[in-house]
């Protein structure tokens, strides 16, 4: 998630682009679980960076992508990374103790944007507006936008300027 900060530490604007689940998001499509199945699907790769195939990649990043695209991307951007924040999100509901939790009613949290992508395998649709469902009951503003034809990549694929043109026009509004 990206904060605005202005001066003397007060925050004007926070934009969750795709969104992890944290505690009491409770839908799991199987479209993310399918996605996190390189990493979820063997335990002790909690402890360990993770890689992805291509072909894994493409599944839940750059399915929105043609696949010359998303072949650079993978070439360019992948790397392996640690399974511990999967791990943690996807035992959310289920620990007491889990780190991945939200303050949703903090009264002195900033206007919230959360962005996402329409074809987005990895943070479908039904997680990141449930997470925008949480967030409703908050005194700050809270806004949700989908972006058409889009999947996980969409900050770093051939689109990002969409994504940044909208978080931008929406800390313009706090500033």
């Amino acid at each position: 998630m990206a904060q605005i900060v202005a001066g003397r530490g007060l925050t004007v604007a926070a934009v969750a682009i795709d969104p992890a689940p944290f505690r009491g998001v409770l839908p799991l499509p199987i479209s993310a679980l399918r996605s996190a199945l390189p990493v979820l699907g063997n335990p002790l790769n909690r402890g360990k960076a993770v890689s992805l195939t291509l072909d894994q990649f493409k599944y839940g990043w750059a399915n929105a992508l043609d696949d010359g695209e998303a072949r650079s991307l993978f070439d360019e951007q992948m790397v392996a990374a640690p399974g511990k924040p999967l791990f943690q999100a996807a035992m959310a509901n289920l620990d007491p103790w889990t780190e991945v939790k939200v303050d949703t009613k903090n009264p002195d949290r900033g206007p919230l944007l959360i962005i996402s992508g329409e074809k987005d395998h990895t943070v479908p649709h039904a997680i990141s507006h449930a997470s925008y469902k949480r967030h409703q009951g908050n005194p700050g503003v809270t806004e949700f936008t989908e972006l058409p034809n889009r999947g996980h990549a969409l900050v770093i694929d051939s689109g990002w300027r969409e994504v940044a043109d909208t978080a931008l026009e929406f800390v313009k509004r706090f500033a």
